[in-house]
C-alpha cells in the first residue's frame, strides 16, 4: 500500500470512534440541551411564585442572581461543606471499591459470587429506601447499632460531623459497587504473566498493586473518579432524607439541598437555578482539569 492511499485509510480509522459515539452523543445532547438551556435561562430571570402564578411579568435581571449568590456568606459555607463532604466520599468509595476489587481476585468462586451479589444488592437499592433503612439501624431509641454499642439515647444526627459521617457511609455503600466491578474487570484484563513475573522477582502484594495494577488501571480510574466526583458532589436524596432537609439549623446543607430550599421552599426559582449553574460549572471544571492532568501524564483516555 502506498503512502497516498494509506493516509486516507488512517484518517477513516481515526474517525471510526467519532462515528460510533455520534448516535449516543445526539441522544444525550438532545435530552440534556433543553433542561440546561432552561436552567441557564431561569438563572438570569426574576422568577418567583408571583411569576409562576402569572400575577407579575417575568423580568430579566442578568447576573443579579449570581451577584446575590456570590455575596451571600452562606453560599461559601455550604460550598466548603459540599467540597469537603464530596472529597471524603470519593476517597472512601475508591478505597473500599479498590480493596474489594483486589479481594475478588484472591477468593474462590463461591465467596466471590456472594460478595458480588451483596454489592449489586447495595447498588440496586433505591437511595430513599437505603437511607430509610440506615436511619432505622441508627435510630436513637430503637436502632440496632445503638443497642449493640450500648449508646442508648445517642442521636447520630444531632452533631454536624456524626451526621455527615453517617450520610457519607450511606453514600459510599451505594457507590462502591460501581468502583469494585469496574476495577475488578480491569484487574482481570491484566496479563497473569506480568503479575507472576513480578511475584517471582520478589515484589510483594502491595508493591504489585501500586507499581503494576494502578498504572494499568489508570484509564479506568479516570472514569470511576470522575463519576464519583459527579455523584458525590450532587448528592441530594441521602442528605435530604436522613437529615430531614439539611440538619439542625442547616448544619448539614450541601449545594444541591440548598438549591432545592431556595427554589421550592423559598420560591426563589431564579436563585435556585443560579446555584445549579454554578454546580454544573464546578463539575465541568473539575472534570476537564482531571482529564488534562491525565493527558499530560501520557495516559491514554
Amino acid at each position: 500500500m502506498t503512502a497516498v492511499t494509506a493516509a486516507p485509510l488512517k484518517r477513516r480509522r481515526g474517525l471510526t470512534p467519532v462515528w460510533l459515539l455520534l448516535p449516543a452523543t445526539i441522544v444525550l445532547g438532545t435530552l440534556f440541551a433543553y433542561p440546561m438551556w432552561q436552567l441557564g435561562l431561569l438563572s438570569v430571570l426574576d422568577f418567583r411564585q408571583a411569576q409562576v402564578s402569572g400575577g407579575q411579568p417575568t423580568r430579566f435581571v442578568g447576573a443579579d442572581n449570581y451577584a446575590t449568590l456570590l455575596g451571600n456568606p452562606q453560599f461559601w459555607s455550604v460550598l466548603t461543606a459540599t467540597v469537603a463532604f464530596a472529597a471524603a466520599c470519593v476517597l472512601a468509595t475508591l478505597a473500599v471499591g479498590a480493596g474489594l476489587a483486589v479481594l475478588l481476585t484472591r477468593i474462590s468462586r463461591v465467596p466471590r459470587l456472594l460478595l458480588s451479589l451483596a454489592a449489586m444488592a447495595a447498588w440496586a437499592v433505591p437511595a430513599v429506601s437505603g437511607s430509610t433503612v440506615w436511619m432505622f439501624l441508627f435510630d436513637t431509641d430503637l436502632g440496632l447499632v445503638n443497642q449493640v454499642l450500648g449508646l442508648d439515647g445517642f442521636n447520630w444526627m444531632y452533631d454536624r460531623y456524626t451526621a455527615f459521617g453517617l450520610v457519607g457511609a450511606v453514600v459510599v455503600w451505594h457507590s462502591f459497587p460501581f468502583v469494585m466491578v469496574t476495577l475488578y474487570a480491569g484487574i482481570e484484563a491484566i496479563p497473569k504473566s506480568v503479575l507472576e513475573a513480578a511475584s517471582i522477582d520478589g515484589a510483594g502484594s502491595w508493591r504489585i498493586f501500586w507499581r503494576i495494577m494502578v498504572p494499568a488501571l489508570r484509564p479506568l480510574l479516570a472514569i470511576v473518579v470522575i463519576q464519583s466526583i459527579i455523584w458525590d458532589f450532587k448528592v441530594f436524596t441521602q442528605i435530604y432524607v436522613m437529615t430531614r432537609g439539611g440538619g439542625l439549623a442547616g448544619q448539614n446543607l450541601t449545594l444541591n439541598v440548598w438549591a432545592y430550599q431556595q427554589a421550592f421552599a423559598s420560591s426563589e426559582y431564579g436563585l435556585g437555578a443560579a446555584i445549579g449553574v454554578v454546580m454544573t460549572l464546578i463539575l465541568l471544571a473539575v472534570t476537564l482539569l482531571y482529564l488534562r492532568t491525565l493527558r499530560r501524564s501520557g495516559e491514554p483516555l
